[in-house]
């Protein structure tokens, strides 16, 4: 907080395409997609225009008890493209959310086993490094220390792993992570209630990457032991891997599966849990046996949110955004064999349209991250750090020659801040 009282904020007063504009009327390119939520560009028209006609319809009613025309019909489309085999959908209105969903879903499915067979399944297996929200349910599903280890006496207890995702110093081994997570299977199979994981690519922890193969070994041990296989989409669903959802890419069919961000186009807060139909089976019962799920948002499927979504899967269809973004991953992967030049960039790491540089000789105090940050705001680029990895992800409709000139500005920025060049060199 004493930095961001101290440096210059940027505050923002418009926007439009895959730029933002301060009050003076400087223009940023948007290289984190306004916290990875922005697809097809700020104020689409096609985006605008479908808020303005709900706008004429129907601004609120609550889903409990009730439904509305866009949550029904967004419901119908995310079961079209979602991983075969999700049957029914839950709103609410953050990934946080989604994911206390998510777990509270898992733990009640077995508890309300009509056989008291498998009642004791109440714990998850974890991996270190994950990140699935800022509330407590889901902090406590998370492994990065910085989010989440002065929370540690609010958290419940989780099975937890190390991750087998590629960082720093770390290059995965697809056997022995397979072997490691089986291990804890065999040992814990009675209590587990799932595994939760983010497909490919952890996010929040500086983009760490799967080795290939992982999340469908993943899946075949958790059928194997009796376990659901929760997937955390929130960062990488809606085309950020180059598929519409990174399950995708293994073939992979999670039992619980959560999604937000992208979701309404980065428009309106808005976010789903999707779960099988054997799981959405499993609360049905007499009225007074109370199997129902007791839990509900007050915004939870918002006619204007759902409707943002619904014209923002239009556009993917119309804009062929999926065919676009595997351009720009090829794009992005080819700019970034330059920045394997700099000493002090010692990881560079990819997953789609999402990427990590990582300068980690540098302690904390140092701010690195936070630097190389600045400085390229001072140039029109607007990128996030994590820790001494700055991480890269644009909107999807970025353009090539955008593309392009992020990743020069980038480069010149950590020349400038680690001292191999001048403000003034070319």
């Amino acid at each position: 907080m004493q930095d961001w009282e101290k440096d210059e904020i940027v505050i923002v007063d418009r926007a439009r395409g895959n730029y933002l504009y301060d009050v003076q009327g400087r223009k940023y390119l948007d290289g984190v997609s306004s916290l990875w939520v922005t697809l097809h560009g700020h104020c689409h028209p096609y985006l605008n225009r479908a808020l303005r006609r709900q706008l004429q319809k129907l601004d609120h009613s609550t889903l409990l008890g009730l439904s509305n025309t866009p949550a029904i019909e967004l419901a119908a489309r995310l079961l079209e493209i979602a991983p075969r085999g999700l049957g029914k959908v839950f709103y609410s209105d953050s990934g946080s959310t989604a994911m206390e969903i998510a777990l509270k879903i898992a733990y009640q499915y077995w508890r309300q086993d009509k056989n008291k067979k498998y009642r004791a399944k109440q714990k998850f297996l974890t991996l270190s490094g994950a990140y699935h929200g800022d509330t407590i349910g889901s902090v406590s599903l998370g492994g990065v220390a910085m989010f989440h280890a002065l929370y540690k006496p609010l958290l419940f207890k989780t099975i937890q792993i190390p991750t087998p995702y590629r960082h720093y110093g770390n290059e995965p081994d697809l056997s022995a992570a397979v072997a490691e997570l089986e291990k804890a299977f065999k040992k814990h199979q009675q209590e587990l209630a799932a595994l939760v994981l983010e497909p490919l690519v952890q996010g929040a922890a500086g983009i760490y990457t799967a080795p290939a193969g992982y999340l469908a070994a993943a899946r075949r041990l958790c059928t194997k032991y009796n376990v659901l296989l929760i997937c955390d989409e929130v960062a990488v669903g809606f085309g950020r891997t180059g598929t519409m959802f990174a399950c995708e890419q293994e073939k992979v069919s999670p039992d619980i599966m959560a999604v937000a961000k992208g979701l309404s186009g980065g428009y309106l807060p808005l976010a789903a849990t999707l779960t099988t139909d054997k799981i959405y089976d499993n609360f049905k019962g007499q009225y007074e046996s109370q199997r129902t799920f007791y839990h509900g948002h007050t915004y939870t499927g918002n006619p204007l949110a759902c409707a943002a979504a619904l014209a923002s899967l239009d556009l993917f269809r119309r804009e062929k955004t999926l065919d676009k973004v595997r351009q720009n991953i090829s794009l992005l992967a080819e700019g970034l064999r330059r920045f394997e030049t700099i000493p002090q960039v010692k990881s560079v790491r990819q997953c789609g349209l999402i990427a990590a540089l990582e300068l980690p000789d540098y302690a904390y105090r140092d701010k690195i991250g936070y630097r190389i940050c600045l400085q390229a705001r001072r140039r029109g680029l607007l990128v996030r750090p994590l820790e001494n990895n700055i991480v890269i992800l644009p909107p999807l409709s970025i353009q090539p020659r955008e593309l392009s000139w992020l990743l020069a500005v980038l480069y010149q920025s950590i020349q400038e801040v680690v001292g191999l060049a001048t403000p003034s060199d070319q």
